[in-house]
């Protein structure tokens, strides 16, 4: 029996296809700016969010894809005759099996026949049987005849066919898998992963950037400030608390709020002075204390921001930061702290009444 090969079944891309491959795409791009963006401003949900989305994708695929696979169980597998147009061994040299790639003309009773590669185990025995020309009975779901295995027992009935067949060659391409995706498909997928891609940095652009990163004050900067405090004054203590993009580091900032704290009122002795970035306390001595005190307009307010920016660039401190100056007498003489803090550690100096540095703690 002579069959006469005809033309591969034709390749196309299909609205199925453009869709599949957009949406793939699209979660690609997604899932790694997320996961990029997510690093970069420590945000665990869309960091989180950059590992979930294509694990979801993936399940939403496989259900999506239950009903065609129980369609394909459910049909019985066709069964054709195909003739070995090559064969190499691939791999598995040390064991029984040995995994072959098959070059076949498949020839089914109905259909034109086609060309089809595929890579399936042979028992080392067996590999003669095989040999170019011979005529072999195949089996391949009928929905996905690129899917083909050959039959190592046929029934009798295929096996007297096969013995008694001569297949002609299929010429053109070899069909190894589905319809090839053509570039209609890679360029949606490509479009789809970079619009996802920005997508996800536009969102967070101003997280990423940090628009108003100038307006804060830097390591070496002298920050902008504006007259808008507030000031709280009792027996036992003074503070003054600055506004929004405000800082105590600004040219004349501390002498003014010490200013706030002694206005309409006498000189008062004071135990400790703490400074933060917007925030100014001073601790008073109760009346008849003889704990080591001292006078408010005593310290070297021009010296302090000169020693904060000293103790945030060069003991070795990265960004970001937060600083606090302290002051004290409790050994007798005044004693000015300036402690600065971050992720790397933390590092302090220590100056005199003067505002002269006497000791330096690098980071650690």
């Amino acid at each position: 029996m002579t069959i006469t090969a005809g033309a591969p079944p034709p390749t196309h891309n299909t609205p199925v296809a453009l869709v599949r491959g957009f949406l793939t795409g699209g979660v690609i791009g997604a899932s790694l700016a997320a996961l990029v963006v997510g690093t970069i401003i420590a945000s665990v949900p869309l960091f989180v969010t950059g590992l979930v989305l294509p694990a979801a994708y993936g399940l939403f695929f496989f259900l999506a894809g239950v009903p065609r696979r129980a369609r394909e169980a459910a049909l019985a597998p066709r069964t054709a005759l195909a003739v070995v147009e090559s064969l190499e061994a691939v791999g598995g040299e040390a064991t029984s099996d040995v995994a072959v790639r098959f070059d076949l003309t498949v020839a089914p009773d109905d259909v034109p026949a086609y060309r089809v590669a595929f890579t399936q185990d042979i028992n080392l025995a067996d590999l003669p049987d095989y040999r170019p020309g011979v005529v072999v009975v195949v089996q391949y779901p009928p929905e996905r005849p690129w899917r083909v295995r050959i039959v190592k027992r046929p029934i009798p009935e295929w096996e007297e066919r096969a013995a008694g067949a001569h297949l002609d060659s299929a010429p053109g391409p070899v069909m190894v898998s589905e319809t090839p995706e053509g570039c209609a498909v890679g360029f949606a997928l490509l479009l789809a992963l970079l619009l996802a891609a920005a997508g996800v940095v536009l969102l967070f652009r101003a997280d990423l950037f940090d628009e108003g990163l100038s307006a804060r004050p830097g390591p070496f900067d002298t920050p902008s400030t504006s007259s808008s405090s507030s000031t709280m004054v009792s027996s036992a203590s003074g503070m003054v608390a600055l506004g929004p993009n405000q800082s105590f580091l600004g040219k004349g900032e501390l002498r003014k709020a010490v200013g706030s704290l002694t206005k309409g009122t006498d000189a008062r002795a004071v135990l400790t002075v703490v400074v933060q970035e917007r925030l100014l306390s001073a601790v008073y001595a109760p009346t008849g204390s003889k704990a080591p005190t001292f006078d408010l307009d005593s310290l070297p307010y021009d010296r302090l921001p000169a020693l904060v920016k000293e103790a945030r660039g060069s003991l070795g401190v990265g960004s970001p930061q937060t600083w606090q100056v302290t002051v004290e007498c409790l050994t007798g003489s005044l004693t000015i702290r300036v402690g600065v803090t971050s992720v790397e550690g933390t590092a302090s100096l220590e100056a005199d009444g003067d505002g002269k540095v006497v000791r330096r703690t690098p980071a650690r």
